[in-house]
């Protein structure tokens, strides 16, 4: 097939931005691109792909597998000593016991399988139990959100890179927050709604989106105001928790304890900007 001159130009100059990155990043990038480029594949032959079933509504598919699979054997070339933490693959331990990857091959599978282009790999670096990096791509759209510890989160562009910062909007008849929604097998309904009245009642908008990871860059890059949501892995959330708080945002977890350990591992969290940190605490942490 083809390629488009116009793509290669920018594939070309984004390549010259990504090695002038960290070292981590520079390998965290060009390891969910190659993800990516397998997925995109698969999104177009939905039809032929194989899938089972991990819980009532839980599926996975050989895509999820693939992407995995393909971040693992790269980051294992580059890294070898470094551990892992996956969604489908569990942990695995490296030799360098203070590091390890946070990966969620295809966040949002139920909108992959759906054909809905919204999706994303996720990929996190812990240095002794601490995000230290994040990555968020969706190849659908080719949208790549990264940041690093001390240094900022950014969103790559055509030519090079954008910063990234939280909303500034104080009001909350102006803001848009986003969520998760319990469905079958997951989450507790009667405390969802709980928390939904004065989210509705106040608020400017409710989303919901389908992919956690997203919904904490569009936090770090202020297109939501907050997003909060229970029943979450610790995959679906390093990478983007880490960009909100580099984005100057705030986060904390649904009974408002902002430890960055314990929001990782408590399953829940909420994320906002700053100005109006504590009044989304106060509609949801009781």
């Amino acid at each position: 097939m083809k390629r488009d001159p116009v793509v290669d130009f920018r594939e070309s100059r984004q390549d010259k931005f990504i090695s002038s990155l960290s070292a981590n990043l520079n390998v965290m990038i060009q390891a969910v691109k190659r993800a990516g480029r397998g997925l995109m594949r698969d999104f177009g032959e939905l039809e032929n792909l194989q899938l089972s079933q991990k819980g009532a509504a839980d599926f996975v598919s050989t895509a999820d597998t693939n992407s995995e699979k393909t971040l693992r054997e790269y980051l294992l070339k580059v890294r070898p000593r470094y551990g892992f933490l996956q969604e489908e693959g569990g942990e695995i331990k490296g030799e360098d016991t203070s590091h390890r990857w946070i990966i969620d091959p295809l966040d949002g599978t139920m909108n992959f399988l759906h054909a809905v282009p919204h999706f994303a790999i996720s990929l996190a670096l812990q240095e002794d139990q601490e995000i230290v990096a994040g990555v968020v791509y969706n190849p659908a759209t080719s949208d790549l959100f990264y940041a690093e510890k001390g240094f900022g989160a950014w969103m790559l562009t055509a030519s090079g890179s954008s910063r990234l910062h939280v909303s500034k909007r104080s009001a909350l008849n102006e803001s848009v927050v986003v969520t998760g929604i319990p469905h079958l097998g997951h989450g507790n309904a009667e405390r969802f709604v709980a928390q939904l009245m004065p989210m509705m009642t106040k608020t400017g908008g409710v989303r919901r989106m389908g992919a956690a990871s997203l919904d904490l860059a569009y936090v770090a890059a202020g297109r939501f105001e907050c997003y909060w949501e229970e029943d979450i892995k610790p995959w679906d959330i390093a990478a983007g928790m880490l960009m909100v708080r580099e984005a100057g945002g705030r986060v904390c977890t649904t009974s408002g304890v902002e430890t960055p350990k314990t929001v990782l591992t408590d399953g829940s969290i909420l994320a906002s900007n700053s100005l109006q940190y504590e009044v989304f605490k106060s509609l949801i942490v009781k």
